[in-house]
């Protein structure tokens, strides 16, 4: 028997109220997913469509809403790891509209509340809706005081700490300001970002983020804030609390002093003063968004009189003065052709679908990321069904859902592979990890390439001359197949100089590179392995540590058993724990590794560690140290060696706590801040003076 049309008169009384809790129960329970757990089950244009059924239902039906009426709730309630915070205006959230039509009538519903007739413009602000997460900044006397997330509305959590990392909040508002300020914005993550983080959570085989949004949101609501710090995340501006719009009457005015507070705004934004504008400022972004940095899920218009939009007012849990224009969600059907795998510089091996290429939003898309093993099994997905894909983050194609509850005929199942292959060598996943990994190391064409490349990078050896496609040719042909191979490359030097695109005098400069890095830091060798985990900051305590590079390669290679003395002296390091420590031990495991490693100490000569100088005061002790534009006489990482040789702290960001700001060719937005907070300022050449020396007068 067909079902009633639920948006009609067709129900009953009981009928209709029985529907509105059950969607009422259904909202409120991806509220909590979204706003409090930050895993949403549904995607937002299935959640839009879900209030549309409601809101059409209640609509017949006003007196059957139930106690829960999501029509009058905001978000979901804070959770319980944070200190709640009443909101001293509510940050409620906004009306939606979905076609052409909707905005007519939102425009339309405008004018009849004010009373105006047809040929009345009201002027509307118009700007990118961020997918983010919604926030309030509280500054007293110009300082950040306190920052909230917007739970239901009326209470939120307080993030204060949490928001004390994102670089680009102002901790001190730029002069003039007044007593007490709040700011409200939303915290994000870029997609550039975002794809960085999720590689790198791919490589320590921890759980994907599912799309910028998730991801700035987790990331927010740590309880552990050194985990917030270290997660790229950002802030944009877009309005104020509690405050006398006769101080700012307009939302542009608004917009003009939170930029002169030192806030970034979501940008491009537009005054249009009519309908046309409107519309095509709204298709203008939505044929751009694929090309702004940041994931937008539609367009924002705010009523810019700030008179007009206390006259507005509110109706329920939005105000009448704003709405939100969305984008439609941008899936597409295919079938999936094959699943291949790709082995990455860590050996993680990621599943690929080979799909029949399809157009998603704009894009031809033939392959999508199917992530690790589990992923393929919670989709349920088989070679030959038909797929729904949709480009997460507007950035990467994801296989969403099987089309159909039943596989299509002929359809096989993927059996995920136990070996490399790339090399053959044996693909194990670890208990409790999501990723699998191939055990053969630099033995594997598809990881040889990505490490060596990652031996001579910048912050590794720092071999100038080795770009990608250059290291790749060299190791295609033979010349380049292990990291000492760099080291000899000399013998080839008249070959090299014959291949098309070289010549004798890139040749000549290449092999004075590589001669020059014969000898390396302790804790630039270690780094240049490109063992798993081991970042700059892990090669170094190793480094210092172990002192020197025997005593280092032998304690790893006794680390290899378990239980042994060496491991738990590996162990015992502050920040390496057993996961840490099983990696690096693995690496030694392999008798490939170890012959890599003994074979480039006959090459080149690792250097003892050598300490910072703490015992002797120089310009730099103790002092916050910001490198910025580009520095000609020495790469960025060898001016933030030298710094800390000198008994400096080096930053990435300006802040209050900046004592020098070194500013190269082309310095950008922290000349300019560093600028407005006072900050002692010094070109590349009044450094190298400073280094040369050890005397320059710093701000203490």
């Amino acid at each position: 028997m067909p079902r009633k049309n639920l948006t009609s008169s067709a129900l009953t009384p009981l009928e209709a109220k029985a529907e509105l809790a059950r969607l009422a129960d259904l909202i409120a329970h991806h509220d909590t997913l979204y706003h409090q757990k930050d895993t949403p089950e549904i995607s937002d244009a299935d959640y839009d469509t879900l209030r549309k059924s409601y809101r059409a239902l209640r609509e017949l039906h006003p007196d059957m809403a139930p106690a829960n009426d999501p029509e009058k709730l905001v978000g979901a309630a804070p959770s319980a790891g944070f200190k709640k915070v009443t909101h001293t205006l509510p940050m409620l959230s906004l009306g939606n509209a979905f076609t052409d039509e909707d905005v007519h009538d939102f425009i339309g519903r405008m004018r009849r509340f004010l009373n105006l007739d047809d040929a009345g413009e009201i002027p509307v602000v118009a700007e990118p809706k961020i997918d983010g997460l919604s926030a309030a900044l509280h500054y007293h006397n110009g300082k950040l005081a306190l920052a909230a997330t917007r739970g239901d509305g009326t209470t939120g959590e307080d993030i204060t700490a949490n928001v004390a990392t994102i670089h680009n909040i102002p901790k001190n508002l730029h002069a003039p300001y007044l007593a007490k300020v709040e700011v409200r914005g939303e915290i994000f993550m870029d997609r550039a970002d975002f794809a960085i983080l999720n590689q790198q959570r791919e490589a320590k085989g921890e759980t994907l983020f599912a799309n910028p949004r998730n991801a700035a949101a987790g990331s927010v609501r740590q309880l552990d804030t050194s985990i917030t710090a270290k997660r790229p995340l950002r802030f944009f501006a877009y309005a104020l609390g509690d405050m006398d719009s006769a101080q700012w009457p307009t939302q542009i005015s608004i917009r003009t002093q939170l930029a002169r507070w030192g806030f970034a705004l979501n940008e491009p934004a537009k005054l249009c003063t009519n309908e046309k504008e409107i519309l095509s400022y709204y298709h203008h972004i939505e044929a751009q968004r694929h090309s702004l940095p940041f994931d937008i899920d539609g367009v924002v218009y705010k009523v810019n009189d700030r008179t007009l939009q206390e006259r507005l007012g509110f109706v329920s849990r939005a105000p009448r003065w704003a709405t939100a224009h969305k984008f439609s969600a941008e899936q597409a059907e295919t079938r999936l052709n094959d699943i291949i795998v790709q082995v990455g510089r860590t050996g993680v091996l990621t599943p690929v679908a080979e799909l029949e290429p399809v157009n998603v939003g704009g894009v031809m898309v033939s392959r999508a990321t199917l992530h690790n093993q589990d992923e393929i099994e919670r989709l349920g997905v088989r070679v030959g069904d038909i797929v729904i894909v949709q480009r997460a983050g507007d950035v990467i194609p994801q296989i969403v859902e099987r089309k159909n509850s039943i596989h299509q005929h002929g359809a096989r199942p993927y059996v995920f592979p136990t070996t490399c292959p790339a090399c053959g060598s044996l693909a194990i996943r670890e208990e409790g990890m999501a990723a699998t990994r191939c055990t053969g190391g630099l033995i594997c064409p598809a990881q040889a390439v990505e490490r060596l490349i990652h031996f001579v990078s910048r912050d590794a050896l720092n071999i100038d001359g080795f770009g990608a496609q250059r290291m790749r040719e060299l190791w295609e042909d033979g010349l380049i197949k292990s990291p000492a191979d760099i080291f000899r490359l000399h013998q080839h030097k008249t070959g090299l100089e014959s291949r098309s695109g070289w010549g004798a005098l890139s040749v000549n400069k290449l092999l004075a590179a590589i001669e020059a890095r014969r000898h390396a830091p302790l804790e630039k060798f270690i780094f240049a392995l490109g063992i798993r985990q081991i970042g700059q900051v892990t090669a170094r305590l190793l480094a210092k540590h172990y002192q020197n590079c025997t005593h280092w390669r032998n304690e790893m290679i006794a680390a290899g058993v378990p239980e042994s003395a060496a491991r738990l002296r590996l162990t015992d390091i502050e920040q390496i724990g057993p996961l840490v420590a099983n990696d690096i031990a693995g690496f030694f495991a392999e008798q490939h590794n170890r012959d890599v490693v003994n074979d480039l100490l006959k090459e080149m000569q690792v250097e003892d560690y050598q300490p910072p100088d703490s015992g002797s005061q120089t310009a730099l002790s103790g002092k916050l140290i910001v490198f910025t534009g580009t520095l000609e006489h020495m790469s960025r990482a060898e001016a933030k060696s030298k710094a800390e040789s000198m008994g400096a702290q080096v930053g990435s960001s300006i802040s209050q706590k900046t004592n020098i700001l070194v500013a190269g060719k082309d310095a950008g937005s922290k000349l300019v801040k560093a600028q407005a907070l006072g900050i002692t300022i010094i070109s590349e050449e009044e450094w190298l003076t400073l280094l040369s020396t050890g005397t320059f007068d710093v701000r203490g």
